[in-house]
């Protein structure tokens, strides 16, 4: 499959990866439906993409964005699943102030579930049922996954999501054969993103030593693995870890 073939949805699209590889379609000749809650961050993507609000967690938002982006692009060939967010905490602790013992919330764990893994499903399973009605396959479907689904301190909620996301890659895969839709996955190591920019450039070249090739990821980094699983039609059912030896 060629990229300028591609009618792709981007989730997550307003800013980061998603932005990068929205951009990087439409460079491509792709058409693009780039889907976020950030309005303001999806208004400045380039003119020609497709900029629709889209909550994952929402089946209404859901079904008007994937409706309105079939028809707006002649139907739906590939998702790139990339939403997420991050509500980082330990499981249990101590505090240091109080000595009180200090939980994860059930609601940051909620939170990051609803949208990491079961936003991500049911935007698959959505998507899929757009590209059965419409008749368009071949298709494709990338999973933004994590190198933390092998598990990372401080990130239950992210570490399960992630890791769900990795498995079902794998079960998708094998369900959505029949219909000619190939499922693949790509984790990211520790990549400069809006979520990065805040750290010092301490803490930045703290976590640069650790990696092999001497520097955090880019974006771009990230999308050329993406770019690999969306064309080449003999990867399906597995996950790319890109974390530069990390």
């Amino acid at each position: 499959m060629h990229l300028s073939d591609l009618r792709c949805i981007v989730t997550g699209a307003a800013r980061g990866m998603g932005a990068h590889f929205a951009i990087r379609l439409h460079e491509a000749g792709a058409r693009v439906a780039a889907g976020d809650i950030d309005l303001d961050g999806l208004a400045a993507l380039p003119d020609g993409i497709l900029r629709l609000p889209l909550d994952v967690t929402d089946p209404a938002s859901r079904e008007s964005f994937i409706t309105r982006a079939g028809e707006e692009m002649g139907g739906v060939n590939s998702l790139i699943n990339n939403a997420g967010i991050i509500r980082d905490g330990l499981l249990i602790k101590r505090s240091r102030k109080s000595g009180e013992l200090v939980r994860l919330s059930i609601n940051d764990w909620d939170a990051v579930l609803a949208v990491n893994l079961t936003g991500a499903t049911m935007m698959v399973q959505d998507t899929v049922a757009q590209m059965l009605w419409r008749g368009t396959s071949p298709g494709v479907i990338v999973n933004i996954s994590s190198v933390s689904r092998h598990g990372n301190y401080g990130q239950s909620n992210y570490t399960a999501a992630k890791a769900a996301l990795a498995a079902n890659t794998v079960t998708w895969s094998r369900e959505l054969a029949r219909h000619h839709i190939r499922v693949a996955c790509v984790a990211p190591g520790f990549v400069r993103s809006p979520m990065t920019q805040g750290m010092n450039q301490a803490a930045l070249d703290k976590a640069a030593a650790k990696i092999l090739v001497g520097r955090i990821g880019e974006p771009e980094d990230i999308w050329q693995a993406v770019r690999f699983a969306l064309v080449c039609d003999y990867f399906n059912g597995a996950t790319i870890d890109v974390h530069g030896g990390r």
